[in-house]
């Protein structure tokens, strides 16, 4: 559960999400560790390319930093717009690392969280299909629900995750040792 704990500092790595059945959803080529924490890793991304499980590519357009947590069941990925921050929180297993990748299960629910903290619950009509689909079993479900009510609890409370300071601080680190 700790390997994570291997990666260094500045370290390229790639992320992979996986859907429930075990097949691969999508794969970020690359980011890079900015932190290392005892239940989270920090990785930073920008302009990287995006290969979806149809084989279709594409690449993100702003920097994002992301948190990756090895007992919560979601992971964040604040966008840093013109316009400030948004997050958008994956529903999904803990990570693991595997020394290939940052692996994680995606449960199709997601949260997406504005500049002005309103918040917006996407893909449920995903989830409940592939709920259906994979068969999510009853306690899969219970912690994807309860997962999602946590974070909302946390967004409301203004955790140091949706710190803005906190996040700006990860970016203007990670540029100034990229000169």
């Amino acid at each position: 559960m700790d390997s994570f704990k291997k990666l260094k500092l500045g370290q390229k790595v790639e992320i992979h999400s996986y859907k429930h059945n075990g097949k691969i959803h999508r794969v970020w080529k690359y980011g890079y560790v900015v932190d290392i924490k005892d239940d989270c890793l920090v990785v930073i991304n920008n302009k990287t390319r995006v290969i979806e499980s149809s084989g279709r590519c594409w690449y993100t357009k702003e920097p994002a930093v992301c948190f990756f947590f090895t007992k919560k069941w979601y992971n964040i990925i604040s966008m840093i717009r013109d316009n400030g921050i948004h997050y958008y929180c994956n529903i999904a297993s803990p990570f693991l690392w595997d020394d290939e990748a940052i692996k994680y299960i995606d449960y199709d629910l997601d949260l997406k969280v504005f500049p002005n903290d309103s918040m917006k619950i996407l893909d449920e009509v995903e989830y409940s299909n592939h709920a259906k689909a994979m068969h999510y079993s009853k306690e899969i479900d219970y912690i994807v629900h309860d997962q999602l009510e946590k974070l909302q609890n946390e967004v409301l409370c203004d955790d140091n995750i949706y710190n803005r300071e906190n996040v700006y601080r990860y970016l203007e680190d990670f540029l100034h040792k990229e000169k």
